[in-house]
């Protein structure tokens, strides 16, 4: 295996981002009289997005009436002022991160976040100061599961694709890498949606746990010591 650069999906890969993201959600549903999100549900849905964490606590009645575009806008305004209050690194990221960094690993992340949120809140964290390439959902016309964006943050590594390997924890980052030519990895320690299988994905890896990964990591990339 020749793997020189390493690319992450965002939220729930690498940032437990459920709090802020619900919280926001939660916000505009609650404005709506409507109870808010338990925990276990944020954790199954933040994954799939904006759309799908309002969608999950506001009927479709409700929903035609405001608007999901006036209901996310509503949601997005929330959290772009509250990015970082609950967010917080995987256990083990900040060491795996330190790891690529000493041994001058490239790293990046391919995230379906609009960059309005993205970069703000990688900004807030210390520990992504050494991000090579950040593509947001809106870097290119394209965003996962078509493969544009993993190209194209391999081509700001200055590498080949199959030189890459990719981690996320959705079924759309498995399908964007391997549509790509990389090497995938499936996070199962991330936002699993309810009723989905990972082992349906065909992820070349799974990995449970961050620490997992990081072994993973440490005999699989071309390291020069």
């Amino acid at each position: 295996m020749n793997i020189k650069g390493v690319l992450f999906d965002l939220d729930g890969t690498l940032l437990d981002t459920a709090g802020d993201m619900g919280a926001a959600a939660n916000h505009v549903i609650a404005s709506l009289g409507l109870p808010i999100l338990s925990d276990d549900v944020l954790q199954c849905t933040t994954s799939d997005g904006s759309y799908a964490l309002l969608r999950a606590g506001i009927d479709e009645a409700l929903i035609e009436q405001h608007g999901i575009e006036e209901l996310r806008g509503q949601m997005l305004a929330f959290y772009g002022q509250n990015l970082c209050h609950h967010t917080r690194p995987y256990e083990g990221v900040p060491e795996l991160l330190a790891w690529l960094n000493q041994y001058d690993i490239p790293w990046g992340i391919v995230t379906n976040k609009p960059s309005a949120l993205t970069l703000p809140l990688l900004a807030e964290l210390p520990l992504f100061e050494h991000c090579r390439v950040t593509v947001s959902s809106d870097t290119l016309a394209f965003k996962k599961p078509h493969p544009a964006p993993l190209l194209f943050a391999a081509e700001r590594l200055v590498m080949a694709p199959e030189q890459c390997v990719y981690i996320g924890d959705h079924k759309r980052d498995i399908e964007a890498g391997r549509a790509a030519g990389m090497t995938t990895i499936a996070a199962i320690w991330g936002y699993i949606s309810a009723g989905e299988d990972p082992n349906n994905w065909q992820a070349d890896h799974q990995t449970p746990t961050v620490l997992s990964l990081f072994n993973w990591l440490k005999d699989a990339v071309d390291v020069k010591r």
